[in-house]
């Protein structure tokens, strides 16, 4: 089974992710790090725009 992961140390903030897919990922105002939700849709039809929309290429989904 994939999983979804952000390495939160090549994270930005630029929230991409989050503008792209808010069901699967947040923003941490703290961190200003992305995160993803917990017990979020692993079908979500936006994961892979998501991903395609990091400019940092931070997320994977293996």
């Amino acid at each position: 089974m994939a999983e979804l992961q952000i390495d939160q140390e090549e994270c930005i903030g630029c929230e991409a992710c989050v503008e792209t897919c808010p069901a699967v990922f947040g923003f941490d105002e703290d961190e200003t790090k992305a995160f993803i939700i917990e017990g979020f849709d692993a079908a979500a039809d936006c994961i892979d725009e998501a991903i395609a929309s990091c400019p940092v290429e931070c997320i994977t989904n293996d």
